[in-house]
């Protein structure tokens, strides 16, 4: 395999945008997505490409893990709060003129209860800053003491009827009327008449869709330059966005993608959107990307001279739960972590470990937060160091983001996956982070709505979006320890934001990097690749082996013979221990092609319960980024019966479509946190644009014992490798963190 790379080419794809479109022209088709809306998917631009495909009815996306929401909900509501009780206008780094200060006029008029007005942008306002001593804010109450409803929660059949009617009415798939009437709520109908681009709110909707919808409702009176369509349009690209892992957007960004999809005064439209509270503006100043130097005024440099800013524009759930993260974090930097054992006692706890698990468990004694960086086999230290917790007394968990990576981590502990006990934990636990903040599993929560527990550590925390990451934090009781461990070359979180990147570069607490290097041709070939360099490796026991093919058949048929046969006959591992990995839904060699032709040679059958059989290999996704890998058992009228990690899980009938996929082929997002035996990475000619370092280094460190690689991408191979990193997410965490938090150098 040749490692010598060829010069780049440039990457054109962006999170929003891909053209300009004239409004009002196109025809309507069918807005729903083919790829489901909670389902991962891959890299920055292509998460944002791949939401809409058009032409297929969309049914009802109602959760089916309704403590998670009412979690969630909570939460939001409790920001919102804080949100409303803030007096001062928006932080401002400097003096602005123009658009950017219009904006910003009309942010602080609609806090005010006023219109906005095109006014200059005055004096600065001083920037955040840390309080004298941390405050703890009210914490979410947990799920399990919510009022949670006793079945799923939908619109009303009249409501749906009557979106049916509107959506017929202007030429729009009546398999929307669902999702619709969930979005819009009571007055559903209505709303839509009188606003046709609202219709851009349901997933899978594109611009072009909902101007055709407009255009045959409001006949003459839809033009370019409706002011509903500016609106809708912005909105739509911020959601985009968020798609792509953002949690905002610079404005000259947004504007400059406003203007391509024919948005004839980009400015009104985002003022507008400001205006109606549909989204947020913030500024930041350029320089300061750190903690402030002591004794600095926040806003101006040196001899009082303006800072140069960044005006961003986010949607209020992301930018909120990014605020409310940084002062979650902050909150637990500050604090002096609760004295569980003597400093003796956790001295001699470092001692009996070795090398960096020592060092862990040292940061861990004195600081409330610690970050962890390493490989599959650093994952011994946090092992270590929940060991060490449990014997000195503390209550201490550990939780992934997926139930992949909870279960490999309890195998590493030598415990099984926890369940509730009043009785507490004789072994140190792994739960999920939706478990534990529902309660579903985990200790559960204090009398004061805290989760129960002194030390929490998360593993895999790279899939770690914003929202999980707030909630996280604001839940966790005074004086507790978090240390947030994984591995920072793989893909980010599905979700907005890059919480553990973030805090690396913030660095506002110790971070522990192991010196545990994986082993064998497998650890030495990854790790190369996390470095840029894609090395040839030694191996003797066929660790390693690389599959040439000329086109997509070809990948297809020799994916199938390797997971059939070569595999299990050469290496001795099962084809139910091996997973294949390929970078996309779509193409003539993605999840879908790869899907059909496994099921054809390992489980045949005629797809008797919505295209599934007994035994065939699933991923349910029952809400957006998560992802249960499983097996069918049987249907009935309830639904669709899946064995998922151990528990059984039906699907009602009407969401198997939207949410259960077949599981032998998955792309690199959905498998992550997942170890296999055997890993199959399907690389054919039309998914070069997919390829970046983090997928790479992802797909092919999903494999334990062997690797195949059904190559069909040539040299763009290397050239990933060596020169695309990961596509860049615009987030504000490090900048809100800087004047809560002095770095730690």
């Amino acid at each position: 395999m040749s490692t010598e790379p060829e010069p780049a080419t440039e990457d054109t794809t962006h999170a929003v945008g891909t053209g300009p479109e004239t409004p009002g022209t196109a025809e309507t088709a069918g807005a729903a997505s083919d790829e489901r809306s909670g389902e991962p998917t891959e890299g920055g631009g292509e998460a944002a490409a791949q939401v809409a495909e058009g032409g297929a009815e969309a049914a009802a996306q109602v959760s089916e893990v309704e403590a998670e929401l009412a979690a969630q909900r909570i939460e939001r509501e409790r920001i919102e709060r804080r949100k409303a009780e803030k007096q001062g206008p928006i932080d401002a780094g400097g003096k602005l003129s123009g658009s950017a200060a219009d904006l910003l006029a009309a942010v602080r008029a609609v806090e005010s209860g006023e219109r906005p007005a095109a006014t200059v942008f005055g004096a600065p306002e001083p920037a955040r800053r840390p309080a004298p001593e941390p405050v703890r804010p009210p914490r979410p109450v947990p799920a399990e003491h919510s009022a949670a409803p006793a079945g799923p929660v939908g619109p009303a059949p009249e409501a749906v009827q009557g979106v049916r009617r509107v959506l017929a009415e202007g030429g729009a798939p009546e398999g929307l009327a669902p999702q619709t009437a969930a979005l819009l709520g009571e007055g559903a109908q209505d709303a839509l008449r009188a606003d046709p681009w609202l219709l851009l709110r349901v997933a899978g909707v594109r611009p072009e869709q909902a101007d055709g919808f407009a255009r045959a409702l409001l006949g003459a009176e839809c033009g370019p330059d409706d002011e509903r369509r500016g609106r809708a349009v912005t909105v739509w690209l911020l959601e985009q966005a968020a798609l792509a892992g953002h949690t905002a957007l610079e404005l000259p960004r947004l504007t400059a993608t406003l203007a391509q999809r024919g948005v004839p005064d980009p400015d009104a439209a985002v003022q507008s959107t400001l205006a109606e509270g549909e989204a947020l503006a913030f500024q930041d100043a350029l320089e300061e990307t750190g903690a402030r130097r002591e004794g600095e005024p926040d806003g101006e440099g040196e001899e009082g001279e303006e800072r140069p800013v960044r005006v961003l524009i986010g949607l209020e759930r992301y930018a909120l739960a990014e605020e409310s993260l940084a002062d979650g974090l902050a909150r637990l930097v500050n604090s002096a972590p609760k004295q569980d054992g003597s400093a003796a006692d956790w001295e001699q706890a470092a001692a009996s470990a070795q090398g960096s698990a020592a060092e862990l468990i040292r940061a861990v004694a004195g600081h409330g937060l610690v970050l962890h960086t390493g490989g599959e086999a650093s994952l011994a230290e946090p092992a270590a160091l929940l060991r060490a917790a449990h014997a000195l007394g503390l209550r201490a968990w550990a939780a992934a983001p997926g139930p992949l990576g909870r279960d490999r981590f309890a195998a590493l502990l030598g415990a099984a996956p926890a369940e509730p006990s009043s009785s507490g934990p004789k072994a140190p636990p792994a739960v999920t982070v939706t478990g534990l903040l529902t309660g579903a599993e985990g200790p559960g929560r204090d009398t004061d709505g805290a989760l129960d527990l002194d030390l929490l550590v998360v593993v895999d925390a790279p899939q770690l979006d914003v929202e999980a990451g707030a909630l996280l934090a604001e839940s966790l009781p005074d004086g507790a320890r978090l240390v947030l461990a994984g591995d920072p070359a793989v893909l980010w979180s599905v979700g907005p934001g890059r919480v553990f990147a973030d805090l690396l570069a913030a660095r506002v607490c110790p971070q522990i990097a192991s010196r545990r290097p994986d082993p064998g041709p497998l650890g030495e070939l990854v790790s190369g690749i996390g470095i840029g360099e894609l090395s040839q490796v030694e191996a003797p026991g066929k660790e390693v082996v690389i599959v040439p093919v000329r086109d997509a058949g070809e990948a297809v048929h020799r994916t199938v013979q390797l997971v059939a046969d070569s595999v299990p006959r050469a290496i001795g591992v099962p084809a139910e221990e091996t997973q294949v990995i390929t970078p996309g839904h779509g193409g003539a060699a993605g999840t879908r092609v790869l899907n059909a032709a496994l099921k054809e040679r390992l489980n045949p059958g005629p797809g008797r319960f919505g295209g599934f059989d007994a035994g065939d290999r699933v991923v349910h996704t029952p809400a957006s980024g998560r992802v249960l890998p499983g097996r069918v058992v049987t249907a009935d009228a309830e639904g669709l019966h899946l064995s998922c990690a151990g528990e059984t899980v039906i699907v009602p009938r009407d969401r198997v479509e939207g949410s259960v996929r077949h599981g032998w082929a998955l792309t690199a997002h959905q498998a992550l946190g997942g170890r296999w035996p055997a890993a199959v990475v399907v690389l054919p000619g039309d998914a070069v644009q997919a390829l970046s370092r983090p997928w790479i280094y992802t797909a092919f460190g999903r494999a334990a014992r062997h690797l195949s690689v059904v190559h069909g991408v040539e040299q763009a191979l290397p050239r990933a490798v060596a020169e695309i990193p990961a596509k860049p997410r615009t987030t504000r965490l490090p900048r809100l963190l800087a004047p809560q938090i002095p770095t730690t150098g």
